[in-house]
């Protein structure tokens, strides 16, 4: 048990989600508070029947305050995750920002719990996509080790925040009556389409979210001899990143065996009949914490490669979900230095 955790940005598409989860899983804290910008300040939210009011963050915000959940913009968090650690408060932040410090452990509560250990005050949790390909490819690199991946990511547009649902919901409405497709939030329409850019441009022709999916996996498994190739799509969904991978190891895995590793590791679910048009997809997803994989099969180009398809809710475990895990952990540790509490799972 701690005695004050905060939730900042809690009043964007994450955030909200952090609390319901705080609430479901009866998170070990005395006290939850929190924290957004000046114009949510005062504004009421009720989850489950808890009834919270939003305060301003602010420097003394954290005055008392154990742990934070961040979940802003990479300048927000620039900005005032200095101002929680100055006040003994530990980060788990979402944001970009600290992902690739070398002093930030990089953490998948289910992959790599001992980085948290190693902590300075901030712990960063990944890019979305990157979350769930780890989480696939965790199990195959402990029984084989991954030398290569080549990923291709199908991204909802939830990934870009609310407004971006928004602007989906009324593009397809107004493509499906011949009329006018609001664009303010892509740079080609989404509705009926597809987008081969998230991010900015790298020199090397790449974006910077593919860039991340290579930067962060390397970081997370501790291998910097991974080699992955990333392409990420923006596609006219509304929940719910999908990722076609082929993953080469380094010795040959059938694909009964790594449907076994994959099966039997946690928080992933196999769901692989494809005679019965049984796979993940994103709608069926959407809502769950868990990562789901299918399509798993031996690859016919490569002697030592498996191909798979993988889906995930972007918001849960690819956000939400993935820091609260890393919350709860840092609850447990507290509580047992204290000789005593409630553990909880990861």
């Amino acid at each position: 048990m701690i005695d004050t955790l905060a939730v900042v940005g809690a009043t964007g598409a994450v955030g909200r989600i952090i609390v319901e989860l705080l609430v479901s899983r009866r998170f070990p804290a005395k006290r939850i508070r929190l924290l957004a910008s000046a114009r949510s300040a005062g504004r009421p939210m009720e989850v489950a029947g808890t009834r919270f009011e939003v305060e301003e963050l602010r420097p003394e915000s954290f005055a008392g305050v154990d742990v934070a959940i961040g979940s802003t913009p990479d300048e927000v968090a620039a900005e005032f995750v200095p101002w929680a650690v100055e006040r003994g408060t530990v980060v788990v932040d979402e944001s970009a920002f600290y992902r690739m410090n070398p002093g930030v452990p990089l953490v998948i509560p289910e992959v790599n719990p001992g980085a948290i250990a190693g902590h300075t005050g901030i712990i960063a949790s990944p890019n979305c996509s990157t979350t769930q390909m780890v989480m696939v490819m965790k199990p195959l690199h402990d029984a084989a080790r991954v030398r290569r991946v080549v990923v291709s990511t199908y991204q909802a547009v939830s990934g870009a925040g609310l407004a971006a649902s928004q602007e989906l919901r009324q593009a397809t409405a107004g493509w499906l009556a011949g009329g006018a497709e609001p664009r303010q939030i892509f740079p080609h329409p989404i509705a009926a389409n597809l987008i081969p850019q998230i991010g900015s441009p790298r020199p090397n022709g790449f974006t910077s979210e593919e860039m991340k999916m290579v930067l962060e996996t390397r970081k997370i498994l501790g291998d910097e001899s991974i080699q992955v190739s990333a392409t990420c799509i923006r596609v006219p969904v509304a929940n719910g990143h999908s990722e076609s991978i082929l993953i080469e190891t380094e010795t040959k895995l059938s694909a009964d065996k790594a449907r076994h590793l994959l099966a039997g590791f946690p928080g992933v679910v196999v769901e692989d009949d494809l005679g019965a048009k049984h796979y993940p997809q994103p709608r069926t997803a959407s809502g769950r914490d868990e990562v789901f994989v299918g399509r798993i099969r031996e690859d016919i180009s490569c002697p030592n490669g498996i191909a798979l398809w993988c889906v995930s809710d972007n918001l849960r475990k690819g956000a939400a979900t993935n820091a609260v895990q890393i919350a709860e952990y840092l609850a447990t540790q507290t509580a047992a230095r204290a000789g005593g509490g409630r553990t909880v799972p990861a």
